[in-house]
């Protein structure tokens, strides 16, 4: 563990070190340079692929991601579980150009919001509930329009694996609104870098991109589906890795967690 600690330490240290000048940069551009955006979205790119090499080779995540030819040609909002920062990097190489939406008061961050706004983040402010809502929509539509993927984590914040889903209703007015395929993503990276841990744990995190659910279903049957295929998925994505063998401890609360789950559908793996 004291080992995993220097080297989740020194991952950080690389990450704040590498990102602070280039969220400068790309902050500026956004200021003084609009019309470059492509030149932006290349900087965000080579950001994102430096991070997954810094994962894998300071901390000992690898990446893999299967699944992609889910994703439908044309606009499409991308609704993924989310259980760390690693959910990000992994999604956004295979979507084209992405359109995610974010808390506001990240956006409000001088250099770095400018930036998120530049390469077309979609800012919601959660502190105005459902009346952020409208405004959110209007943003999704724009970023369809000019040819982006919207990617939303319908449960808005990080969550540990196996914890019991909590589903908003943001992704459902937008599937009703928007009219386009949803793609839902399963992953397992919250068994290697925790939604409340320092240490960043060596394994193979994974996301798959599932059946893209089509519009038309009301929004009820609609939530009902997209929940089913990410935690099913999910879930089994999830006892697959524990299996295998994890290098970080595992908690009373997960461990009963991956007991149930193996006495439920251990067989159909």
């Amino acid at each position: 563990m004291i080992l995993q600690a220097i080297r989740s330490l020194v991952f950080y240290l690389v990450f704040f070190v590498h990102t602070i000048p280039l969220a400068i940069v790309v902050g500026l551009m956004a200021k003084l340079t609009p019309n470059l955006k492509h030149a932006g979205w290349g900087i965000a790119q080579y950001w994102n692929s430096a991070n997954l090499f810094f994962l894998r080779w300071i901390v000992g995540i690898r990446t893999e991601v299967s699944g992609a030819e889910n994703i439908p040609e044309g606009g499409a909002i991308i609704g993924s579980k989310h259980q760390s920062d690693w959910d990000i990097f992994a999604i956004l190489p295979y979507v084209g150009h992405p359109a995610f939406i974010a808390k506001k008061e990240l956006l409000d961050i001088p250099l770095f919001g400018w930036a998120a706004k530049w390469i077309d983040t979609i800012p919601v402010d959660r502190k105005r509930g459902k009346d952020a809502l409208p405004a959110m929509m209007e943003h999704a539509r724009g970023a369809l329009e000019r040819g982006c993927r919207v990617i939303i984590f319908p449960e808005g914040t990080r969550r540990a694996p196996l914890d019991e889903p909590a589903y908003r209703s943001g992704i459902v007015r937008m599937y009703l609104a928007l009219g386009v395929p949803v793609v839902p993503v399963a992953l397992t990276s919250g068994l290697y870098w925790g939604r409340n841990s320092l240490i960043l744990w060596p394994g193979t995190a994974r996301a798959k991109f599932l059946e893209p659910i089509m519009p038309g279903l009301s929004g009820d049957e609609f939530l009902k589906t997209l929940i089913a295929r990410i935690e099913t998925e999910t879930d089994r994505m999830v006892l697959q890795d524990a299996r295998k063998g994890l290098a970080r401890p595992i908690s009373p609360r997960l461990r009963e967690r991956l007991d149930a789950l193996e006495a439920e559908i251990g067989g159909g793996l």
